[in-house]
């Protein structure tokens, strides 16, 4: 059995002592860094640019996990990846070029995500899925950190692990939103290969502990 992929979202970080949090991660057995960074446009909320990426990225050797929430993220996809993103994940709310998208990511030497929201059809995804390395699935809505798992998203998790297995097998499933100790295992169960976690993480008197337990 493969083991699941935490990936803490330094959202939840305490930005006076970012540095700290993210140089600490892969001591505390996180598997990835997972950076939202939002436009105050396409949600409610403004957090991090390519500067904050391009000064953490010499603290950490995990893989940065770039999660844009922002509106026509062709723009500015190949400056995250320029910044230090591995990953680059969009949504397909807020981009009308989506394949131009994916490409422009992955010919930026990055690997390339794809987001849905909870709202939006998990197939609306289908024509992409083939040139995706993963598929996020929001199970919050996306603009704010600490907010409760959405009822419906394991059958939606579920949905899009099946699709995975049809169109992408090579693909990852990522879920986002709500994520901690007491859901993760039947989130993992269907079918997610990666969790971000973000209060679950942060908020946590043990950090270590906490992501065993997400783990688990």
């Amino acid at each position: 059995m493969k083991q699941t992929i935490i990936a803490p979202s330094i959202l939840s970080a305490n930005f006076s002592n970012m540095g700290k949090d993210v140089a600490e991660m892969k001591t505390i057995g996180a598997d990835w860094i997972h950076v939202d960074v939002m436009d105050g446009i396409f949600v409610p909320n403004i957090t991090f640019g390519f500067k904050m990426i391009s000064d953490i990225r010499s603290l950490s050797d995990l893989l940065f996990d770039v999660h844009l929430m922002i509106d026509e993220p062709k723009r500015y996809a190949e400056r995250f990846v320029k910044s230090g993103a591995d990953l680059v994940s969009f949504h397909i709310e807020a981009e009308r070029d989506v394949e131009g998208t994916i490409e422009l990511i992955k010919n930026s030497g990055a690997k390339c995500g794809l987001v849905v929201n909870p709202d939006t059809d998990v197939d609306s995804a289908i024509p992409y899925f083939e040139k995706l390395d993963l598929f996020l699935i929001m199970s919050v809505f996306p603009g704010f950190g600490g907010q409760k798992f959405i009822d419906g998203s394991l059958e939606r998790i579920a949905r899009a692990a099946a699709l995975r297995d049809r169109y992408a097998p090579h693909a990852l499933i990522e879920v986002d939103g709500g994520v901690n100790a007491e859901n993760a295992a039947s989130i993992i169960a269907a079918g997610a290969d990666v969790l971000v976690a973000g209060n679950a993480v942060f908020g946590a008197p043990d950090r270590k502990a906490a992501i065993r337990k997400i783990r688990n």
